[in-house]
Formats: C-alpha cells, structure tokens, sequence
C-alpha cells in the first residue's frame, strides 16, 4: 500500500492529458476570471496536493499496466474520467468562456474540471494501491474542488 519506487509511464499520460489542456486554457482563461480572492487556506492545500499528486503519478510504478484483473477495472474507470475531463475541455474551449462555462457540471459531475481529474487521480491510486496518491488526492480535493465550489457561488 505504500508503493514501489520507479517510473510510471501510465501517471505520465495522465500528467500530459491534465497538463495540456491547462497550458492552453492559460491563453483563453474565462471573461471576468480572477484568483486574487481566494481562500489561502485553500490555494496552500492546492499547491500541496498537486506537488504531492504530480510526484506520485510519476515515481510510482504501481500505476502501469500489469496482467488483466477485476482490479483493473479501478484503472479503467480512473481513465474513463479522464477522457470525460477531456471532453469537458473541448465543451469549453468551444463555448463562449465565461465564468460559468468554466463552473460547470459535465455529465452529471459538478465542478467537472476540477473534480473529473482529482477523481481519477484518486482512482489511480486505488489501482495502483498507493496510499501517498489517495492522500495527495485529499489534499488536493480540498484546496482545488474547494476553490471551484468558492468561485461557483459567487456567481
């Protein structure tokens, strides 16, 4: 449950599908968006999670792909969440990008760009039996699903 040190080509993917849509969402951010009224508290465990998310998906190997078990279902929907964020990225990108496009649910999931990939995060944890991954997640759920909920209301 502790993990095995080596290098995760299955937590790079995810690194990469996260990764790029953010560098292009940094270049069409919403009308009106802004992060200086934030909480701290928050935007601290945030910044920790992602750290301890980023580092995790990378120097575990627990996360690549190993011989097919039920257990493998737990990567399989880690990965369905993912394209699920994906998708919910293009439905931004081609939307107006206003303040609320970038608050919404997908698929039933609210605040999908912030709890699409900490849900999957979390479950690749759980794949990969990783306990330093599901607590990364936590803290990173916090602080980041925290941030989307705070922005969500004051709309």
């Amino acid at each position: 449950m502790l993990g095995h040190f080596g290098f995760s080509y299955v937590g790079l993917i995810f690194m990469i599908m996260l990764m790029v849509p953010n560098i292009i969402w940094a270049k069409n951010q919403p009308q009106g968006y802004t992060a200086e009224n934030e909480n701290k508290v928050l935007a601290v465990f945030e910044r920790i999670g992602e750290i301890l998310a980023t580092c995790c998906a990378l120097v575990f190997s627990d996360f690549n792909l190993r011989a097919w078990s039920l257990w493998s279902l737990w990567l399989v929907a880690s990965f369905v969440l993912m394209i699920m964020y994906e998708f919910w990225w293009i439905r931004y990108f081609r939307s107006e990008r206003r303040l609320s496009d970038f608050y919404s649910s997908f698929c039933g999931v609210p605040l999908a760009g912030a709890t699409l990939p900490v849900l999957a995060f979390f479950l690749l944890g759980i794949y990969g039996k990783v306990i330093w991954m599901l607590i990364a997640c936590v803290i990173l759920g916090i602080g980041h699903i925290g941030i989307h909920w705070q922005h969500s209301k004051e709309l």
